[in-house]
């Protein structure tokens, strides 16, 4: 797929690449830090059809891409000239973040570029818990030890992963940062460490200062707080050296000061912390797990949309790396599956080709964890069913917090923390509860949104029947309402050619929105315009690009100069064949005359009757 002309477009709507300051991508979103947030278009990105969602949270530009955004985030940079090794672009002052936004920005910026092989080793950890479990492999087995290896590298020398990435972020040398990570995992500072643990163990110091041993393998706070402090101190070499000598001696000052001083206090207060955060939040769990299992699951697709999620990211880390086990993952795979469960209901009940297409490719997708495609293109526009999913997550979660379910590694909510789930003991009710809580949760959101999901179906009977009033122009169809600048075609979103709404039909037939005559019908019977006996001037455009179809699918039932009544049937259309040749169904109606009305409002809920009101005109 060519990702050079999507790559223009996001450009040229952040405001291009003089407003960069960063850009990053995790597994679905490109994350852009700009200079000036006011400059960037999230309205005009949000009508290309390769962008699912534009967010802004936590001081970042967030565009939702689905599962090829890396292929995206390549061909931007290549665009913009952004290389991979870059160092940060100065940030202008004039805009504040809040602190909240600002700590989401630093936990995402230090997480994003490793998500995704932080995932895969947690689910071949995961894979090989199963795989012991199961008889397939034994521990003591070459196989297993050199497939652990690959799962358990990036945990054990996690230092010196957030050692690059953190000095990235904090804009120092990522090298320097890395050699500090590098440092608190060095064999010897692990030997010193077990030694210590032994009965009658010497003490060390470091010039007289006694030392005490952590073992900071897997620790994840010690070495961001540590790249910070280097980064710190880079900065003020770089400021105060001959140019002559800072080359060296910068980074000789951030390895001889940054390095005794994490291992005699930023280690151990950095632990200490760890360990209170991890303690803290198992006292909380402990008090009611399965309320704590209802309020994740209930609220962590919330938290997804806004980019809050990234703040509990490093606690799951931390619980791992200080108690070996974390029970808050668990508890999200119900909310994962909630919205799984909900766009199922709407692949199932669905009738529009279009819809179910999107639905299905949603729960695909879904089941590995990537919700972003069915809580943006299906749930969240029909609402019910982002509800529905929120609902069962917060059941399903409940149960697997009765059930006290664990990971043993780190990953993200998907078909494989099943495998993740496994204690190290040995299958038992854990397991069995977080399977069932995943289960109760695909299945409840999936029937609640098939009985009371979706848009009620009319009966083939006289359309709806209104007291109609001057200024209100009826719906001549039934469908899904989109706002104007929702609609595929560049002419009609920009309002160009008057204010108004769209309609995605359910149906097969246009029928008249008011009382009036038939102004204009086009040759190829795709559009028609109305005027009304009090001067509104309609559009009605049937589909986008379907002049294209010569006329073939469509069929008139008046002809210029008719009068007409609400409710009589002006268009028919075979729907089917106008899908099946690829044009979109989307319908704008338009007030043409718009410059005549002071405003021109959208009165319709999300679904609306053909002959319900639609449009309501104002007055100068």
């Amino acid at each position: 797929m060519e990702y050079q002309a999507l790559a223009k477009d996001i450009l040229g709507h952040v405001g291009g690449k003089e407003n960069i300051v960063s850009l990053v991508h995790c597994a679905t979103r490109l994350r852009f830090k700009l200079k000036d947030s006011q400059r960037a278009d999230a309205e005009g990105l949000k009508n290309n059809p390769g962008v699912i969602m534009v967010v802004e949270s936590g001081g970042q530009f967030q565009v939702v891409i689905g599962n090829h955004v890396h292929d995206v985030w390549q061909a931007v940079c290549q665009e913009a000239g952004l290389a991979d090794d870059a160092g940060p672009a100065a940030e202008e002052k004039g805009e504040k973040t809040s602190l909240g936004g600002h700590l989401i920005d630093i936990v995402s910026g230090i997480f994003t570029p490793f998500i995704g092989v932080l995932a895969a080793s947690g689910i071949l950890k995961g894979i090989l818990a199963l795989a012991v479990v199961c008889g397939w492999l034994t521990t003591d087995s070459g196989t297993y030890k050199i497939w652990f290896a690959s799962s358990d590298a990036l945990f054990f020398f996690f230092p010196l992963v957030l050692g690059y990435t953190a000095g990235k972020k904090f804009g120092g040398n990522p090298f320097i940062t890395m050699v500090i990570g590098g440092a608190l995992v060095h064999p010897t500072m692990i030997q010193a460490f077990e030694a210590s643990q032994q009965a009658g163990a010497a003490a060390n110091a470091f010039l007289s200062i006694p030392v005490t041993w952590f073992n900071y393998s897997t620790s994840v706070i010690p070495i961001i707080l540590a790249a910070w402090v280097s980064c710190w101190l880079e900065k003020q070499g770089s400021k105060r050296l001959p140019s002559a000598m800072k080359n060296f001696f910068t980074p000789l000052i951030c390895l001889g000061v940054t390095v005794p001083l994490t291992f005699l206090v930023i280690g151990p207060v950095a632990t200490w912390l760890s360990q209170m955060l991890a303690n803290g939040y198992q006292w909380i769990y402990v008090l009611a797990p399965w309320l704590a299992g209802a309020a994740m699951g209930a609220v962590w697709q919330v938290c997804v949309i806004f980019g809050l999620h990234w703040g509990l990211v490093p606690l799951m880390i931390n619980n791992l790396a200080v108690l070996g086990h974390d029970s808050m993952l668990p508890m999200l795979l119900p909310a994962v599956y909630g919205q799984v469960g909900a766009a199922l209901g709407v692949f199932l009940r669905s009738r529009d080709a279009r819809q179910k297409m999107l639905a299905g490719s949603s729960v695909t997708a879904g089941i590995f964890g990537v919700t972003e495609p069915a809580v943006y293109g299906v749930n969240l526009p029909l609402r019910r069913p982002f509800i529905f999913g929120c609902v069962a997550g917060a059941v399903g979660g409940a149960i697997v917090g009765f059930f006290d379910t664990h990971v043993y590694s780190f990953g993200f909510g998907n078909i494989f923390t099943i495998a993740q789930m496994i204690p190290p003991g040995g299958v038992d009710a854990t397991l069995w509860g977080g399977i069932a809580g995943m289960l109760v949760a695909l299945v409840l959101s999936c029937v609640l949104t098939m009985m009371a999901g979706m848009p009620g179906r009319a009966t083939e009977t006289a359309p709806v029947a209104v007291t109609l009033d001057e200024n209100t122009v009826l719906s001549p169809m039934r469908g899904t309402v989109l706002a104007l600048d929702h609609v595929p075609d560049a002419t009609f979103a920009s309002g160009l050619l008057g204010q108004g709404a769209a309609i995605v039909p359910a149906d097969n037939k246009v029928i008249a929105p008011f009382a009036g005559e038939v102004a204009s019908l086009f040759a190829t019977k795709h559009a028609i315009g109305l005027l009304s006996d009090n001067g509104i001037e309609v559009l009605i455009h049937v589909g986008i690009d379907t002049v294209k179809l010569d006329g073939k699918p469509f069929t008139a039932h008046v002809k210029v100069g008719d009068k007409i009544q609400p409710g009589d049937l002006l268009l028919e259309f075979d729907r089917q064949a106008i899908l099946d040749a690829g044009y979109d169904l989307a319908t704008p109606i338009i007030i043409s005359n718009s410059d005549d009305y002071r405003d021109v409002a959208t009165v319709a809920a999300t679904a609306v009757q053909a002959g319900a009101p639609l449009l309501c005109v104002s007055h100068q």
